[in-house]
């Protein structure tokens, strides 16, 4: 069996194994943050479905990340002003973030501030409960068009949905996004390419399916409708390193971690940490600090999911 090559000198590498090399022993891209454009916030693991295919493992049983708290969340905030990074838009993703009983008010600091806030729901159960409901018509009211909720839609069609979260989970997350409409929340849409469809045709489903419902979601535009890759660490994928971006035509501003971070809070932990990258949130090696500060050292491209969803992928979690 031929081994990996490494850098002269050195032991042969396997794939994603080294922070600065490549197995070819080529030098590994690394991506600098640019500015601080969104910070995400893990509201917690646990979801009320388990997908088939969820890259986060959400389901009602799996809390590796813990609810995070409306003071912990407004420390970062706090942390925003101080370092003076701006931060246009504050995420909040999950699991279900509507589990969180601090949603509203996590959702509302941010906007008090003058922050953009994207809240990821599959707009289902917990979304609808009474308290939900009216918090998310309070925070609609006062801030309009500062706070969008992108509902996950992996198919326009009921069956393709259903194969990933369950049999009627399409209809009733269709539901939701109708109480959204009558309720004056701004929406975007969240699908997936895994069934082999061009883009055009998935776009054009979605533009048949929002206009039957009267959604004002763009199905064109790639901030209102983000059709995501899918991500499995098993397929091979080819390493980033230096010279990519001059072969691929990218920049390496135009990657997730050149303007954004995450924050979660691990189960058993003290304390919140700050990950380089939503995609990622139980590799250690991409743990950065406790603070934003420290967060805002450089990240090698070292993982399959950097080189698939971000560089080739194109795809980005932020609106």
């Amino acid at each position: 069996m031929n081994q990996p090559i490494a850098r002269a000198g050195e032991i042969p590498l396997d794939k994603f194994s080294d922070p600065d090399w490549t197995a070819k022993g080529e030098r590994r891209a690394r991506v600098g943050l640019k500015r601080l454009d969104t910070l995400w916030f893990n509201t917690g693991t646990l979801c009320n479905i388990a997908c088939a295919n969820c890259y986060i493992e959400s389901s009602p049983e799996n809390d590796r990340l813990v609810y995070l708290t409306a003071a912990e969340v407004d420390g970062y905030l706090n942390e925003i002003s101080a370092l003076d990074l701006g931060a246009r838009e504050i995420g909040f993703t999950g699991g279900e973030p509507f589990m969180n009983p601090d949603i509203i008010a996590m959702a509302g600091n941010a906007l008090e501030r003058g922050h953009e806030v994207l809240i990821l729901t599959n707009a289902m159960r917990p979304m609808m409960r009474p308290a939900m409901q009216r918090g998310i018509r309070d925070l609609a009211a006062r801030h309009g068009a500062r706070l969008t909720l992108r509902v996950s839609l992996d198919h326009y069609g009921a069956t393709h949905h259903d194969e990933e979260r369950g049999e009627g989970s399409f209809a009733i997350t269709v539901n939701g996004m109708r109480w959204l409409r009558d309720n004056g929340v701004r929406m975007a849409g969240a699908g997936r390419t895994m069934w082999g469809e061009e883009e055009a045709a998935s776009r054009a489903g979605y533009a048949r399916l929002f206009a039957e419902e009267g959604f004002e979601i763009d199905p064109d535009d790639p901030g209102a409708l983000v059709l995501f890759p899918e991500m499995d660490a098993r397929v091979d994928v080819p390493e980033i390193t230096t010279a990519c971006w001059g072969i691929l035509g990218k920049s390496p501003e135009s990657v997730m971690c050149a303007s954004s971070r995450m924050v979660v809070r691990r189960k058993g932990a003290e304390r919140p940490v700050v990950l380089a990258c939503t995609l990622l949130p139980y590799d250690p090696a991409f743990e950065m600090g406790a603070t934003l500060a420290e967060a805002q050292a450089p990240v090698s491209l070292n993982h399959p999911h950097c080189a698939k969803f971000c560089v080739l992928g194109g795809a980005s979690c932020s609106g």
